[in-house]
């Protein structure tokens, strides 16, 4: 997917399974590749920078999303219940037409890797995908601290804008952040004279919410965040491109 992906197990982490405490080393390398198996599955389907996915092939017209897996039509299926529920500011096809699911295809990635850490009984964790953040349990085990996850400066990379609390009973567990801060333009907008907002950031219980969401709001403006934050519990932290801050109250706390 062209982006790094770390994974933190703190020291003392608990195993689900007998509820012993610390994760043994041959236990966390199982963890390691169970992650990396769920994001190259899912990269070989729908990458559109491989020319021999799934997704490419659709792309060049070769097969129809009708003949296509289930897997894709699934997760078409999810865009387009999305692009009505954004009511359009979220979409799976390009302006050109081409089916292109990279939007929702990350955030859908470490929840899948997400759930596959659950299910190696790995109760405490940080998985971080290029800034996307998903988190489980604490970084100090047993304590029910949370979480700390940074939110960039579009304007200098070297500082933070933010830190936001992840995990805890009732806690947001996810963040993901959209822009044009480090890829450019890259988000489709409705209007002709580009995105209002550099970034945008929503922490939310899951992180597809949260990714998406943070996509939807950079291409629809501030007409998408406002309905955002009326339609879901999110909180959302929004950069427009003079630096003025638009922020919720999880944010400016």
């Amino acid at each position: 997917m062209g982006t790094v992906i770390s994974l933190t197990v703190p020291a003392g982490g608990a195993i689900a399974t007998g509820g012993r405490a610390g994760v043994a080393d041959h236990e966390l390398d199982a963890a390691v590749a169970a992650v990396e198996r769920v994001f190259a599955r899912l990269d070989e389907s729908f990458s559109l920078y491989r020319p021999d996915s799934e997704a490419s092939r659709l792309a060049r017209g070769e097969h129809s999303l009708r003949a296509a897996s289930a897997g894709m039509r699934d997760r078409y299926a999810d865009a387009v219940g999305w692009r009505l529920m954004t009511e359009g500011a979220f979409s799976p096809e390009r302006p050109d037409g081409v089916l292109d699911l990279s939007g929702l295809i990350k955030g859908y990635a470490i929840a899948q890797a997400g759930e596959t850490l659950q299910s190696q009984g790995i109760t405490d964790w940080c998985l971080n995908a290029g800034g996307d953040v998903l988190v489980m349990g604490s970084p100090v085990p047993g304590s029910g601290a949370s979480w700390a996850a940074g939110v960039v400066d579009p304007q200098d990379r070297t500082a933070l804008l933010s830190a936001f609390e992840l995990g805890g009973p009732g806690a947001r567990c996810a963040l993901a952040t959209s822009g044009s801060a480090e890829r450019g333009d890259h988000i489709w907008t409705a209007g002709a004279g580009g995105a209002e907002f550099t970034q945008v950031s929503v922490a939310a219980a899951d992180i597809v919410t949260a990714d998406v969401l943070a996509t939807a709001i950079v291409a629809g403006g501030t007409a998408m965040l406002h309905r955002a934050t009326d339609g879901w519990e999110i909180d959302v932290l929004a950069v427009r491109r003079d630096g003025e801050l638009l922020a919720t109250p999880g944010f400016r706390a």
